[in-house]
């Protein structure tokens, strides 16, 4: 979606995305709309990729990147998983198929949060569906949200939410883009002392909606915030990312690689030698590396319909991470080609 700040047309999209089909290619356009119309897809084999780290409640020999959340200090991987577009494929089993082989090769790489929301379409339904394929890893750190302005259906959408994923607690519930946080927010934050919910949060994926979510940042009942942050989408950086370090409120990063944009305007292009310095083999893993050396960032949550594109994205938490100077040299180098 193009970064146009003009709130008519956000509101305009996220009714279309009620539509469960998908209608975006992945990040090497990769069309699976072909699919949804009932076309054979081939895809690409599986990388033949054994996982060089793990990550368990007990810790490995070589972890993969984790964070700290902020209110409890539970580390969880630094890269998770979206579902936007991605797993919104309504009832076409081949591709819900593909998808379970997504999750299952997120789970094979030590994978943990992963996000979703009923704005998303059938992405919760699916989920559910892939959970069933391959069972639910206890590695799950599950998300999703709220996202209507009732506050009576903002009860049913959680309902809904527990009983398409199949869980009986949920890891974080948010209020989808600030819609009526004022109804919502409390409502959660009962759930969360019920028990029902560990983590409460708030998201945004418009630059004009930072001056409201700045305010509520101030709130002591929010965990978690989640919004908008990649290299070259970087506003983030002067106030939102700052506010929360200051109070300690875990950050989720959303369209790390602006839904396939920078991926297709970077493909071919060579990577710097020194990014092979930071275990960096591809563009995706530089443009996740840059997000989750930030020190505020909890996790970047990127989306993909491939197993490869899985497996290259987790890679993305082995080696050293970039300083504050590399940082700056990164996005020097985005911005010369």
């Amino acid at each position: 979606m193009a970064r146009v700040h003009i709130p008519a047309v956000y509101a305009y999209l996220e009714r279309v995305m009620r539509n469960p089909i998908e209608t975006t290619p992945s990040r090497r356009r990769f069309l699976t709309a072909a699919g949804a119309a009932g076309l054979a897809v081939a895809l690409p084999a599986a990388l033949p990729l054994t996982p060089p780290f793990g990550w368990s409640r007990a810790g490995a020999a070589t972890p993969l990147l984790t964070r700290a959340i902020p209110k409890t200090g539970e580390r969880i991987p630094a890269v998770g998983m979206g579902t936007w577009i991605t797993f919104n494929v309504g009832g076409v089993t081949s591709l819900r198929d593909l998808r379970a082989e997504v999750l299952r090769e997120f789970f094979r790489w030590g994978g943990g949060m992963i996000d979703s929301s009923p704005m998303y379409g059938s992405s919760e339904e699916v989920l559910g569906y892939a959970f069933k394929r391959i069972g639910v890893d206890d590695r799950l750190f599950s998300a999703t949200k709220i996202w209507t302005d009732s506050p009576l259906e903002g009860v049913s959408q959680m309902a809904d939410s527990f009983s398409l994923w199949g869980l009986a607690r949920f890891d974080l519930f948010q209020v989808h883009n600030l819609v009526n946080w004022e109804e919502h927010l409390p409502m959660l934050v009962e759930r969360k002392e019920q028990g029902l919910v560990r983590y409460v949060g708030l998201t945004t994926s418009h630059g004009w909606r930072h001056d409201e979510m700045l305010s509520l940042m101030r709130r002591d009942d929010v965990d978690f915030v989640q919004f908008t942050h990649n290299i070259v989408d970087r506003e983030a950086e002067d106030r939102l990312l700052p506010m929360a370090a200051d109070r300690g409120i875990g950050v989720i990063v959303n369209r790390p690689f602006q839904r396939g944009a920078l991926t297709q305007r970077l493909e071919g292009e060579p990577l710097p030698g020194w990014a092979a310095e930071y275990g960096i083999e591809t563009w995706a893993q530089f443009l996740l590396k840059f997000i989750v050396s930030h020190p505020a960032v909890t996790c970047a949550i990127p989306a993909t319909t491939r197993v490869d594109h899985m497996a290259e994205n987790m890679g993305a938490m082995a080696g050293p991470l970039p300083d504050a100077k590399t940082r700056r040299r990164m996005i020097d180098y985005v911005e010369s080609l």
